[in-house]
């Protein structure tokens, strides 16, 4: 899709990266799907704020799958905040299978993004965790956490992520 330049607001991929809290990587794929107007600037892409901002607003809805990762994090948050050592612990040895059975492609970004989240500051790790943001659910796709809840704590959680669909 090509958009006009109307002397409008452009913006570069990078810019509506940030604006969306996804990598430069998945708005340039997102203009390759034709998903996202853009121009061309030369060799570089421009998107209209508007477009970007409008696509900004749709992913503040949630599927009910980002729901109920979202709701499981925050339990794992839950575990982050009183145990954060054994907790990071369990994560990082999950990240490194998850790291040897991922050799290349777009989840590895994600399992680096978790690296770093995971020797981060706390603060940053527990706001990753419980973010709707689209960074953030795209991140809770890729999640280390696996064994860090009890099977109930995980039943509670999905459980409660059904009734508040229900409301």
């Amino acid at each position: 899709m090509r958009v006009a330049d109307t002397g409008e607001g452009l913006l570069t991929t990078g810019e509506a990266a940030a604006l969306l809290g996804v990598s430069r990587q998945h708005v340039v794929d997102l203009c390759t799907e034709g998903q996202l107007p853009h121009s061309w600037a030369g060799k570089h892409r421009r998107l209209r704020q508007r477009d970007v901002e409008t696509l900004a607003e749709g992913n503040r809805r949630m599927t009910r799958d980002q729901v109920r990762s979202m709701l499981l994090a925050h339990a794992v948050a839950g575990h982050v905040a009183t145990d954060p050592d054994g907790t990071r612990a369990i994560a990082r040895a999950n990240l490194q299978r998850m790291f040897e059975a991922t050799p290349r492609g777009g989840a590895r970004v994600w399992l680096q993004e978790w690296a770093r989240l995971l020797d981060g500051p706390l603060l940053d790790l527990l706001a990753t965790l419980t973010s709707p943001t689209l960074r953030s659910r795209e991140l809770r796709q890729n999640s280390p956490f696996a064994g860090v809840l009890t099977e109930a704590e995980r039943l509670t959680a999905l459980a409660t992520a059904d009734a508040a669909r229900t409301r």
